[in-house]
């Protein structure tokens, strides 16, 4: 059998070699409590890491147990979980398999459910309809942006110490990172705020001080967004003068997505009629303007997008996140030649009003209880039965399962 050029392996200059080009993007697995990791994300990532992908993606973990950006987020400030922390890592690096620790913080994007007042570069909140499910924040001192940056790099030496073979910064989907990039978010006037160049700083120095601590041949890696799609906000120009000034910095690989909770295209694509990978044109755009190489992740369904997305150049690696809760091994399957496409289910309750209101927390929740079938050794259910994944949710969070939460 021919070799696919998915099962290349993908050398970084930080000396990794990342076996093939499939990466298991970040879903929040929804199992922490008060904010530990527990054995359910070790069976989880070790299912993965025997299903084929050559890096994994841990769900969103936080640095601060006072900012969740959702019910269930695993929180790292100190190693008071380093024992399980290293089962974790463990597990998800079987089969020669890389496990990166995502890093974030959410900033404004805490629910008010779980942030009385959240913090945000500027005290901008939200309008309209997410403005009753998020408080209004309070702008960051400059000694708080210090102690935000010291976190991010706390929490990136407690992974490398635990065995996690990298870490990805969260700079996408609207969380403080993101927010610090947007001239709509951040109106500050001191040297965190104002240029393009004053508004990356917090993530330059996020960079430099994780850099600094762990080493160069530790890898880092940034998802960011191609755009966060609204009227004077975070252009694709903003996006690439990001992106070329990380390249310059060292940076190992640059994840693209896009959009933010007003603007979701992360979930939904850039329009009806966009590419089977929702932000492909960008990564076009910038793929012959960089060197770092490029992951993309969102709307891969089909095996023939999936290679030819690499093989044309367009992309050095293919981020897969909800097929692969209903197929693990989908890279397997890829590679021994069993793939058929796989079809998402379409979620519904049978009133469409409560589907209209609730649609996408259930939808994520669908996902997040499927997931908390594979840790409990147990197959993914497909089904299109909103009502399940619904009583599944309130269970396990109560009302905070009905907040806002980020995209799959």
């Amino acid at each position: 059998m021919t070799q696919l050029v998915l099962q290349q392996p993908l050398t970084l200059s930080s000396g990794t070699i990342i076996k093939n080009r499939f990466f298991k993007s970040a879903m929040n697995e929804n199992f922490a409590k008060n904010g530990h990791p527990n054995q359910q994300h070790v069976n989880l990532y070790r299912t993965w890491a025997n299903g084929g992908a050559g890096l994994l993606l841990t769900g969103n973990v936080m640095i601060d147990q006072h900012a969740l950006g959702e019910p269930g987020n695993v929180v790292v400030e100190d190693e008071r979980d380093l024992e399980v922390l290293k089962q974790w890592a463990e597990a998800g690096t079987v089969n020669n398999t890389q496990l990166w620790m995502q890093i974030n913080h959410p900033g404004k994007q805490s629910p008010r459910t779980l942030s009385k007042e959240p913090v945000a570069p500027s005290a901008i909140g939200f309008d309209g309809i997410y403005g009753r499910a998020f408080n209004k924040p309070r702008a960051l001192t400059q000694d708080e942006i210090k102690q935000t940056i010291q976190r991010f790099v706390n929490t990136a030496a407690i992974a490398k110490k635990a065995g996690f073979t990298g870490v990805e910064i969260h700079g996408a989907h609207g969380y403080l990172i993101d927010q610090f990039l947007s001239p709509l978010d951040n109106q500050r006037t001191d040297e965190y705020g104002g240029s393009l160049e004053n508004r990356m700083r917090f993530l330059v120095e996020i960079y430099q001080g994780i850099r600094q601590t762990l080493g160069d041949d530790f890898p880092i890696g940034l998802k960011i967004n191609s755009s966060d799609f609204q009227p004077g906000g975070f252009t694709e120009d903003n996006s690439l003068q990001v992106i070329k000034r990380m390249e310059s910095l060292g940076i190992n690989l640059i994840e693209i997505s896009g959009g933010n909770y007003a603007s979701p295209k992360m979930s939904t694509g850039t329009s009806k009629n966009s590419n089977d990978a929702f932000f492909i044109n960008y990564a076009k755009k910038i793929k012959d303007l960089i060197h770092v190489p490029v992951g993309l992740t969102g709307g891969f369904r089909t095996q023939s997008s999936m290679e030819n997305a690499v093989a044309d150049g367009d992309t050095n690696m293919v981020g897969i996140g909800r097929p692969l809760v209903l197929l693990p091994d989908l890279p397997n399957r890829i590679f021994n030649g069993s793939y058929a496409t796989v079809n998402l289910p379409w979620l519904t309750t049978g009133i469409k009003s409560l589907d209209k209101t609730i649609g996408p927390a259930i939808g994520n929740s669908y996902y997040e209880q499927q997931m908390a079938r594979i840790a409990n050794d147990e197959k993914p259910k497909i089904s299109t039965n909103a009502w399940s994944p619904l009583f599944y949710s309130l269970r396990v969070q109560g009302l905070a399962a009905l907040s806002p939460k980020r995209a799959k």
